[in-house]
């Protein structure tokens, strides 16, 4: 893959239309046939390309518009699993109380968001996103990025200890099963030709900034992670590594990204923390590329990038969840402080997550998007003449 310096490209979602956004609704509610779903999910993922395309965007991906979020959508691909409402996780969680005080702390509607859960084995009953990077392909010059939920979110969040127990005795007995399932996309996709994976374990993050449950992501599943975060650090990068074990080196690369959070505008309802205690498990996962967010203070200092290794850096320039439009100035400055960090490290320029996370709920506009990757790709250009 033949590439600019400082390529850009972008976290995965984008902004969904009110037409695919109904559409989603009436397939979920049995009003609509997959066939037409398709139809109108196709013509949004080229609408999303033409911004990527018109903002000058290298590396491309289809704005997972056919995903209601970046990990529920798994519940459809995979056999025995159900997607539920959050609130709905309620009546199969212990400890209720405190998934009680975690949803009083969200500033969204606990009806609003979903969650997958295993209730049996688990195997793929069709490719998680192989036949959405086909369709991108047929449509694009550009090389595409393809978003995976990674091996610890998709973990963490399946195994519902009243739907998951009878099956998986424990979420490290599901984590088996998560590893090959992802393994088995992993190579369709390689096979396929994608130039870009991006496993996503956004939970990462609230391993080491949460304070009891203010804070809490609505990704806590049912609170199954220890109360020791080294051990599901060490678990979590096991995971990854048990993921990515030989498929380096085979033409695509492969990413993890991290972030704080991507679910509200209020930033103080977001973690926050840099990222140093992350940094000796991150230094150890066996990927390309770390995609991480640094275009909100909330990520704390560039100097945490100092041991994290030969890796490449997706780095955070632009804030998805915010109207102001970045300027490159500051854009440039940013990358030119890391380049003094690091000289030898390698940067690609992105959004700190995506636009469109949750389909009811996405971050910003497309116009406002849109503008935001105009800068970022003028930034790069700004950064390769000089």
């Amino acid at each position: 893959m033949s590439l600019p310096d400082y390529p850009t490209t972008v976290v995965g979602s984008w902004p969904r239309s009110k037409t695919l956004l109904k559409a989603l609704r009436d397939k979920r509610a049995g009003r609509l046939t997959d066939e037409r779903f398709q139809q109108v999910a196709d013509e949004a993922v080229l609408a999303c390309l033409r911004y990527q395309h018109d903002a000058g965007v290298d590396i491309v991906s289809d704005g997972e518009q056919r995903r209601d979020n970046f990990v529920s959508f798994v519940a459809e691909k995979l056999e025995n699993v159900n997607m539920l409402r959050v609130s709905e996780l309620l009546d199969y969680i212990e400890d209720k109380a405190s998934f009680e005080e975690i949803l009083g702390t969200l500033d969204v509607p606990a009806y609003s968001l979903t969650n997958p859960a295993a209730v049996g084995p688990i195997r793929r009953k069709k490719p998680l996103a192989l036949d959405e990077y086909l369709f991108v392909k047929q449509h694009t010059d550009r090389p595409v990025k393809v978003a995976l939920p990674g091996p610890y979110l998709l973990t963490r969040s399946m195994w519902v200890e009243g739907l998951s127990k009878s099956t998986y005795p424990t979420k490290e007995d599901l984590a088996t099963d998560v590893v090959r399932v992802l393994r088995e996309e992993l190579n369709d996709l390689i096979e396929a030709g994608v130039a870009f994976v991006q496993l996503d374990e956004p939970v990462l993050t609230e391993l080491v900034f949460t304070q009891k449950n203010a804070n809490r992501t609505f990704m806590c599943g049912a609170l199954t992670a220890k109360k020791d975060a080294q051990e599901e650090l060490r678990f979590a990068t096991d995971l990854i590594n048990q993921v990515t074990s030989g498929f380096r080196g085979r033409g695509t690369r492969i990413g993890v990204h991290i972030c704080r959070g991507n679910w509200s505008t209020n930033e103080s309802v977001l973690l926050k923390g840099p990222y140093f205690p992350l940094i000796p498990y991150l230094a150890e996962m066996h990927v390309d590329q770390l995609i991480l967010e640094y275009a909100t203070p909330r990520a704390g200092e560039l100097e945490a990038l100092r041991e994290v290794g030969e890796k490449e850096i997706g780095l955070g320039v632009v804030n998805p969840r915010t109207d102001r439009i970045e300027h490159p100035d500051e854009i440039v400055a940013k990358v030119r402080q890391l380049n003094r960090l690091r000289p030898d490290m390698t940067v690609f320029l992105n959004p700190d997550c995506g636009f469109g996370t949750f389909a009811q709920r996405p971050m910003n506009t497309p116009e406002r998007a849109f503008a935001k990757l105009q800068m970022m790709v003028e930034a790069a250009r700004q950064l390769r003449e000089t």
